[in-house]
């Protein structure tokens, strides 16, 4: 089986799915990151720093994408802006990645992030994978991403309400250890993103669904041929 993740920024595919993925690596299926932006260039004014800063994260998500047993690339799309761009750009980018590793099950954000870009990756994707009759696509899942997620507007059309929960009790540490690599995306308590926040969610979403850990799933489309 192949698998697809599709994310805005470098550390997402970690947040959201990093045992999910290590545990596809794991169980033989082929595994990639599709990762549309740098996740930085908007935090600097300065160019040379920017332009460091974005070599440090590309290397660190190329590294972090080994410890999933996963391949990474890595997209140019203006971080946190998302919506200066053409969607069409976004969506064709996504089905280039679509038809390079034909994948069966894609993983993305939850539309209803409060980052924007979040937000238009998965509009981007549900475009990209609209079930067309070859489609090799059965399953499109969205996953939480801490820090985005849970801090968007409340409204009843943009929770997250999982509806599919991965048993990741053995692969909870990898995942930890792949997020390690982003030690700068990582914050001081209390917040969302510190790897004992990160622990313990999974724990909570697990006994929510009745293993140790588990992380959740929105299913976004489904089809059983």
């Amino acid at each position: 089986m192949s698998v697809l993740c599709i994310a805005a920024h470098p550390d997402d595919e970690i947040l959201g799915v990093g045992g999910t993925l290590v545990r596809h690596a794991d169980e033989g299926d082929d595994v990639h990151v599709c990762i549309l932006s740098d996740g930085v260039t908007s935090r600097y004014e300065n160019r040379d720093t920017a332009t460091t800063e974005i070599k440090r994260r590309r290397d660190r998500a190329q590294k972090s994408g080994r410890i999933l047993g996963a391949t990474v690339s890595l997209h140019r799309f203006p971080d946190n802006s998302f919506d200066t761009v053409p969607l069409l750009d976004i969506v064709q980018t996504i089905e280039t990645e679509i038809e390079k590793h034909e994948p069966d099950v894609i993983y993305t954000h939850h539309y209803g992030d409060l980052n924007i870009d979040h937000e238009l990756t998965c509009r981007a994707t549900i475009t990209a994978t609209r079930p067309l009759k070859d489609s090799h696509i059965t399953r499109v899942l969205a996953y939480e991403t801490l820090s985005a997620s849970e801090w968007s507007t409340p409204e009843p059309s943009n929770a997250f309400q999982p509806t599919s929960f991965v048993d990741i009790s053995s692969y909870l540490d990898v995942k930890l250890q792949a997020l390690s690599v982003y030690e700068n995306e990582l914050k001081d308590p209390p917040h969302p993103r510190t790897t004992d926040t990160i622990k313990k969610n999974a724990e909570v979403w697990g006994a929510k669904a009745g293993v140790q850990a588990a992380e959740p799933f929105e299913v976004l489309r489904e089809v059983r041929r």
